[in-house]
């Protein structure tokens, strides 16, 4: 029979075995049907596991639970411990956080945890990354305690008094202190640091005491004779005299009609 391919089925009776012809174009058209398995195929066998185990808290997470390292390095973790890592890096100021793995090197950026990390982690961190192209020479800090926010001195003309943008108190800007009111920088950075730390308004009052100034009786500003005679014309338009602080002007001091009293 040729042209013709013979298939014998069998079965476990004795009786005799049935016997059927099949045409070489029906045997190639069943043979055609059989196609190999489309790569989408393949990718459902080869999914990923329903399960993983994280190298950090030490349980099994489902796949949901896990941080998509894609791009980054092979290492799993689940996506809590790895937010927590983030946490602690970032309030350690550190701006390239790396995989808790300690032999890896893949760095985790802001962008493949913004699903995960707190929003003020986030913002913290996208903030010390501002601050890291900053030349160091250029960066200066609020003084208060309860603010510290990064100021950026960009060289230009000298600054003294300064309001943070933070706060909105004010703040010697070459001293890097609290504002010191009636007090030159010079005299400021004579004093000894135990003074400096004292309350600015005492610290104000003593100094006034030691340089013999003396208070406008109209606006309360301190004033200073450096020389001449004993009338002053404060800033605010009010004339008087230096020693008895009485209400005078320049022509009584100068004849001599003033009396101190």
């Amino acid at each position: 029979m040729a042209g013709r391919d013979v298939i014998i089925i069998e079965d476990d009776n004795d009786e005799d075995d049935e016997i059927i012809l099949i045409s070489d174009a029906q045997f190639e058209a069943c043979s055609s049907s059989k196609q190999p398995l489309s790569s989408s195929k393949k990718r459902k066998r080869e999914s990923k596991p329903l399960y993983s185990f994280c190298g950090i808290c030490m349980d099994t997470k489902t796949a949901s639970e896990m941080f998509d390292n894609t791009g980054i390095c092979g290492h799993i973790f689940c996506s809590d411990c790895i937010s927590q890592h983030v946490a602690v890096k970032i309030k350690e100021n550190v701006t390239k956080v790396k995989c808790p793995d300690p032999k890896c090197k893949g760095v985790i950026g802001p962008e493949a945890c913004r699903s995960i990390v707190p929003k003020e982690v986030l913002e913290r961190w996208e903030s010390i990354l501002c601050e890291s192209v900053i030349m160091e020479s250029q960066k200066f800090y609020c003084p208060f305690k309860d603010c510290s926010a990064m100021l950026v001195d960009d060289g230009g003309v000298a600054v003294t008094q300064s309001e943070c943008p933070n706060c909105n108190r004010l703040f010697c800007a070459q001293c890097k202190v609290a504002w010191h009111c009636g007090i030159s920088c010079a005299e400021f950075q004579s004093l000894k640091k135990g003074e400096r730390n004292q309350d600015h308004d005492k610290l104000l009052i003593d100094l006034a005491k030691n340089k013999k100034w003396m208070k406008c009786p109209k606006c309360m500003h301190f004033v200073e004779k450096v020389y001449g005679c004993d009338f002053i014309a404060c800033r605010c338009g009010h004339g008087f005299c230096y020693r008895c602080e009485q209400p005078c002007d320049h022509a009584a001091i100068g004849r001599g009609s003033h009396r101190c009293g």
